[in-house]
């Protein structure tokens, strides 16, 4: 049976390429975003592969994630991507926070991700060698910021990496590894036009760092050629 892949925000950017990377890799893809409806790209992708599916998925709903439990296939779960994220207002500077932004974004970026690794950690448990990638960024590093703001951003990337941490050690058991991503600056929606990647060329290099993953090195906070990030 080909390996199966779940993940987020699977309709543009990171998270399509990701799709098109394991589709041709062989693997069953489960692709989930919030509006399938209005996914063409995804579209074309399941009409050229045969092992493509696609699932409509609000990740900061509870009920959103519990109906996508109940429509995936019961089979085992080889790699989650916690791809799906949100920046919030970009310009944002001291004395101006809002509070429901910065809960928008830390409910996509941080609590998410945990309560959807929760949810399919059945699934997840039976795989030989399962891993659970998340994206993150760079811009969650303590030690590499000197330029200050982003403070919805920063936080909650912070933040998923501690969540990646704790999962690392509390899955160890169930041989389960686990891996905060920071994909470099990519030319996606939300990078910009001016990044200095590819989606394809980070995708390629997350792709090999997942799969090249030791038990070692669980719980690490990774860019896309596999190097260490400070936390």
């Amino acid at each position: 049976m080909a390996k199966h892949l779940v993940i987020t925000g699977a309709n543009r950017g990171i998270g399509l390429s990701f799709v098109e990377h394991y589709l041709k890799q062989g693997w069953q893809v489960s692709a989930c975003c919030r509006q399938p409806d209005i996914a063409p790209e995804l579209s074309l992708l399941k009409d050229e592969f045969g092992r493509l599916n696609i699932y409509e998925l609000d990740v900061s709903k509870p009920e959103s994630i519990e109906l996508l439990l109940k429509r995936l296939p019961n089979q085992p779960i080889d790699l989650l991507i916690n791809n799906a994220g949100h920046y919030g207002p970009k310009g944002l500077s001291f004395g101006s926070i809002d509070l429901e932004e910065w809960r928008s974004v830390l409910e996509v970026n941080t609590l998410a991700p945990l309560m959807i690794t929760q949810a399919l950690f059945s699934r997840l448990k039976r795989s030989h060698e399962c891993v659970l990638a998340f994206i993150s960024s760079k811009v969650g590093s303590m030690a590499d910021n000197s330029s200050g703001g982003g403070y919805y951003y920063r936080s909650s990337k912070a933040a998923l990496n501690s969540v990646v941490k704790s999962l690392a050690i509390d899955l160890h058991a169930d041989g389960i590894k686990c891996v905060a991503l920071h994909p470099g600056w990519v030319r996606t929606e939300m990078g910009g036009p001016n990044a200095l990647i590819a989606p394809a060329a980070s995708v390629q290099g997350m792709a090999m760092v997942i799969g090249e993953l030791s038990e070692a090195q669980s719980g690490e906070f990774l860019d896309y050629q596999g190097n260490n990030i400070p936390w």
